[in-house]
Order: C-alpha cells, then sequence, then structure tokens
C-alpha cells in the first residue's frame, strides 16, 4: 500500500544529488581577483596576455592562487586585497593603457565544479558589496542636438531645390531661416513640411526679410528625450560588460535618470571611466607627400598626424577631419560584396553622405583614412585608395581580421557614443564587509528560523516531524540550487523570501501530519492513515500554494528591481516546497513503514 516503486527512489535520490552539487559552490565564497581586458573591442585577451600578466607578478614575487581566461577577459586570483592591491599597480605598470586592469571579486569554488557547471548565485550590491551610480541625463542638450541635425539638413534640402535663403542659425532647440522674399519663405515651408513632418513651423515678417522658425512637436520632443535616454542605457550596458560584473542592474528611472549598479566591483575610478567611454569614427586624408622614412621614426610632417594601422606600421593623415561618428545613423556587420571578407557596413546622415559624396569626387586616386577611436587614441583601421565616387549615404568600411571584430566595431559604432551628456548626480559604494554583514545576519535569520521550525515539528509530531524537518532541509537544497542553476542574482529581499519560503513550506506536511492523526482517531489502521494522510491532504496542499503562486507571479509582473527578486525566489520556492513536502517526506515514511505488513502504531 505504502510504498513507491523502484525509479521513483532512483529519480529523488539523483535529484538530491544534483541539489547537493550546484548547492555546494555558493559554500565557497568569493576571493579578490584583478580582471584584465582590452582596451580596444577589436583586440582579443588570450594565454599571450595570461602569460604576460603571470610574468609580471613573478618578476615582482606577488603571489597569486590562481589564473585564468573567461571570455575576453585575463582574471588572477589572490589570497587578500592588500595582494590584490599590489598586483593591480603592477600589472597596469607592465601592460600599459593598451588593458583595463579592474578590480574585483570571483568565486573560491574549485575547478571540477566550475567544469560542470555548478556555479555560485550571483550576490546584489547589498550582500557583495559594489558601487551604485545614479546617472542624469542633460534632455535640453539632446533636443539641441536634435536641432543641429536638422539645421544641417535643412541646408541641403533647399539647396537641393535652389530655394534661396539667408542665412540658417539655432536658437535653443529651434532652427531660424532667413529668406529674402516671402515667395522663397513659402516655398521653403512646402518643401521642409513634406520631408520634416515632426517639426512645427512658425512663419514671421520682420522689417529687413522673412524668417521661418522649425521646432520639434511636443510628441516629437518627448520621442526624442526617450531616444536618448534608452540609446543611453544601451550604450552603458555596452560598456559595463567590459567590467564583467555579474548582473550589473541599469534601469531607468523616472524621465530623466539612470540607475547603475556593478556588485564585486571595487574600483570606483575604474568604473566611472569605462562608464564615460566614447567610442566614434573619423575620415580623414591620407597625406601622400609624407616621408616613408620620416614617418617611421614618428616625425610628423606639418599638418599632419601619425597614427598606427592594422597593418602594424604607422601612416601619416591630415589633421582636418573629413567626417565625424556624429554622422553616422547605423553601422552592421556583414561581408565585402567583392571579396567575402569581414566588413562594416556604414549608413550616413544627408550632411554626411553629401560631404562623403563631395571628398570621394574630389579626392579620386588618393587614400582616404578609416579612422576607430577609443579614450582619445586613434587607430586607422582602413586606409583605401578612392576609385570612384561614393554616393548615396551608404559606406563600407574593410580591413577587419573576422567577422566578430567586424560585429564588435559595429556595436561600438552604433551604441559606442551617448546620445546626450550625463552627469553623476549620486555616487555611493557599498565595501564588501558591510555586505559580508549582511550576509551573516540573513544566514543566521534562516538558520534560527529553520531551528525552531525542526525543533517544534521533533516534539509536536515525532518522528513524523523529522520526516517532515529532513524535507524541509532538502527543500531548501531544492531551491539553492535552483537559484544557481538560473544564476539568479541574490539580495536582501530575496534572502527575505527564502525564510518565508521555508516558514510556508512546512505547511504542507502540517496539513499531512493531521490529516494522518485524524485517520487514526476515525480508527483506520496505520498503513490506511499513512495513505489517506497523503492522497487526502494533496488536494487542500494544492489550493493554498496555488493561490500563494499567483501572488508571487502578480509581485512579479507588478513589481520591479528588489519586488522582482522576492517574488522570483517565492515562486521556486513554492514549487521546491510542494515536491519536497510531498514526494521525497513520503518516500522517507515508505521506506520506515511500507514494507511493514502489520504495522501496529506509528510516532506521530
Amino acid at each position: 500500500m505504502n510504498r513507491y516503486p523502484l525509479w521513483k527512489y532512483v529519480l529523488i535520490g539523483i535529484t538530491l544529488v544534483v541539489a547537493f552539487l550546484y548547492t555546494l559552490p555558493n559554500f565557497f565564497g568569493e576571493v579578490p581577483a584583478v580582471q584584465l581586458s582590452p582596451v580596444r573591442a577589436a583586440e582579443k585577451a588570450d594565454t599571450a596576455l595570461l602569460g604576460r600578466a603571470e610574468a609580471a607578478l613573478n618578476s615582482a614575487g606577488i603571489a597569486y592562487s590562481g589564473a585564468e581566461l573567461a571570455g575576453n577577459t585575463v582574471k588572477l586570483r589572490f589570497a587578500s586585497t592588500d595582494t590584490q592591491l599590489k598586483a593591480r599597480d603592477v600589472l597596469q605598470g607592465a601592460l600599459g593603457d593598451g588593458y583595463t586592469v579592474a578590480l574585483n571579486l570571483v568565486s573560491a569554488s574549485p575547478h571540477w565544479l566550475s567544469s560542470i557547471g555548478a556555479l555560485p548565485m550571483y550576490l546584489g550590491l547589498d550582500l557583495r558589496g559594489g558601487v551604485h551610480f545614479m546617472l542624469e541625463v542633460d534632455m535640453k542638450a539632446a533636443l539641441e542636438k536634435a536641432a543641429i541635425r536638422y539645421q544641417n539638413d535643412f541646408r541641403g534640402e533647399l539647396r537641393a531645390d535652389k530655394i534661396r535663403y539667408g542665412r540658417i542659425v539655432r536658437e535653443g532647440n529651434a532652427v531660424v531661416v532667413h529668406f529674402a522674399t516671402r515667395d522663397q519663405r513659402d516655398a521653403a515651408i512646402d518643401k521642409l513640411a513634406s520631408v520634416f513632418p515632426d517639426l512645427n513651423y512658425v512663419p514671421a515678417d520682420l522689417a529687413d526679410g522673412f524668417t521661418l522658425t522649425a521646432r520639434l512637436k511636443p510628441e516629437a520632443e518627448k520621442r526624442v528625450q526617450e531616444f536618448a535616454l534608452q540609446q543611453n542605457i544601451t550604450t552603458l550596458r555596452n560598456r559595463v560588460n567590459e567590467l564583467g560584473v555579474a548582473e550589473p542592474v541599469i534601469q531607468q528611472q523616472g524621465a530623466n535618470r539612470v540607475v547603475v549598479q556593478l556588485p564585486g566591483v571595487q574600483d570606483t575610478a575604474k568604473a566611472k571611466d569605462i562608464l564615460g567611454r566614447t567610442a566614434t569614427l573619423e575620415i580623414r586624408m591620407v597625406d601622400e607627400q609624407a616621408d616613408p622614412t620620416q614617418v617611421a621614426q614618428g616625425q610628423a610632417p606639418f599638418g599632419d598626424e601619425i597614427v598606427p594601422s592594422r597593418e602594424g606600421f604607422p601612416i601619416a593623415v591630415k589633421k582636418d577631419v573629413v567626417l565625424t561618428g556624429d554622422s553616422i545613423t547605423d553601422a552592421s556587420p556583414g561581408f565585402d560584396s567583392q571579396g567575402g571578407q569581414a566588413a562594416v557596413h556604414v549608413s550616413l546622415d544627408g550632411k554626411g553622405a553629401r560631404i562623403f559624396k563631395d571628398v570621394t569626387r574630389e579626392n579620386v586616386g588618393k587614400r582616404m583614412a578609416i579612422l576607430l577611436i577609443e579614450k582619445g587614441k586613434a587607430e586607422a583601421i582602413t586606409a583605401p585608395v578612392i576609385r570612384e565616387e561614393i554616393g548615396g549615404g551608404r559606406v563600407q568600411i574593410t580591413g577587419m581580421a573576422n567577422a566578430q571584430e567586424a560585429s564588435d566595431i559595429a556595436l561600438l559604432l552604433r551604441a559606442g557614443a551617448l546620445a546626450a551628456p550625463m552627469q553623476i548626480v549620486e555616487e555611493r559604494t557599498v565595501g564588501p564587509s558591510m555586505g559580508t554583514e549582511n550576509i551573516e545576519k540573513g544566514f543566521h535569520s534562516n538558520i534560527w528560523g529553520f531551528i525552531a521550525v525542526v525543533a517544534f515539528m521533533t516534539i509536536y509530531y515525532r518522528v513524523f516531524g523529522l520526516f517532515s524537518s529532513i524535507a524541509l532541509a532538502i527543500n531548501g537544497f531544492f531551491l539553492i540550487a535552483l537559484l544557481s542553476m538560473m544564476q539568479a542574482t541574490l539580495t536582501l529581499p530575496g534572502m527575505a523570501a527564502i525564510a518565508l519560503t521555508l516558514g510556508m513550506a512546512i505547511d504542507a506536511n502540517v496539513l499531512i501530519n493531521e490529516r494522518i492523526r485524524e485517520e487514526l482517531r476515525n480508527g483506520a489502521t496505520p498503513q490506511a492513515a499513512i495513505h489517506a494522510g497523503y492522497d487526502r491532504a494533496w488536494g487542500t496542499i494544492l489550493d493554498s500554494n496555488l493561490t500563494t503562486l499567483i501572488a508571487g507571479i502578480a509581485l512579479f509582473w507588478l513589481g520591479s528591481g528588489p519586488v522582482r527578486g522576492f517574488a522570483v525566489v517565492l515562486c521556486l520556492g513554492i514549487l521546491t516546497s510542494m515536491f519536497s513536502a510531498v514526494t521525497v517526506s513520503r518516500a522517507m515514511v515508505n521506506l520506515t513503514y511500507g514494507r511493514r505488513a502489520r504495522l501496529s502504531k506509528v510516532s506521530i
């Protein structure tokens, strides 16, 4: 009557082993580490970089406990924060400005656990320590930047239709066009209104002429501001990836602010440097008259600048910039239509397309350098010879090593620059010691709550109470293992949800035990009472957990930030508790009492 088939016991045993293995990494903690990553997105961290870092540390006599390649970064582990700081200084001096050297914290779990994908949960800012920034987007500057674009586009459209105008000036976020006659102004209104429908046009008659003032419509202003905010969030997220932060929080707050939380990052200055990075493109003409010998020696002719090229030798380019990344509207990776090599396809706005067309027409047979500029340092990606005039605003940049490099550069060009200026209005650092204290308090609250529940259940329900307590402990393992598998971020609200889940999970066993007691009082045999207790309590357990699950889903759907984290842990805890309270506890009861044909009494 009260026996499980063998496959059920095997299934429960496998789940227990998996839960234990995936829970284990969370008990090893974290150790200080130094993380190395190339500044330029096109470069990759490899074994050569790892060797250079190890050689620098060995020559300085600094001991490290481990070194590994992880993605596009090199991570070196140390025994203490003092050693970590010394290593940071040594590595920065040995590697130079071409690499980002950041302080971080990494898991101390052994390699064999990592090899099977058993990784610890990510810890939030309140548990791990790190930095918190509140950044404010300059929306006025975003509107002025849009006005500058319209100012340049107006010139091109009016010239294309041969509509004469006096001058075009920008006054704040409005563009004012001056005309000599009313007919010219009316023709301009018809033309511009058909091309730029997002603008309101206000004509005015002055003593010395006629003007047309163009300003964004309210709904268009809102779109520009929303785009600036979302573009900045995307850019910040791309930049934070360079720090290798596990589960960073980058989210909008209000109409013009962005919250950035970087758990585990100890170097505030380095984090601010990364967030303030800019990557853009410049197009300049190569100086064909420069002496190659002098250029190789670093001697730049007057009006020139020497920049490194992808081929490994320097080239002299004119200081006059033909075109900048501000004219780029889109960039996507692809392949050269002729040679099949990796390339980046760049789309230019109206002004940029006209300038590029004019320059290529006037410089056929000469070389044009495409420069990628990051952190104020320029590198010539390619310097092709102009074969013919290029129009249409679509430019193809070749010279990429592979498709991944083309994708990285396209990402930098597309989202490398902020759509509007941002300033840090709030900065807060949570030290690792404070995070450790929060973990300790949360851990103690869970342990003491668990001990109190075990004591009550064992005293009140005896052996069945002990089974319930073991099932409750197994439920904790299941919950932590699931969170680790999902690589979820655990915060203080999450720890509160774990404590709540453990308290609620025992309800199911209380229902089962009371049902068994009731059946025994009604005269049922112990075996029949056990069977009826589990079967008849299941419906009540399902209903009560289902209503709580609905509440948890509502919290996740309507909440944000810490509330969502609480809801995720609560919902997972409900699912694991239903399995452990019913299936696991009954397996223990069946193993203890199920094989006795004539069972006279049970300890409940």
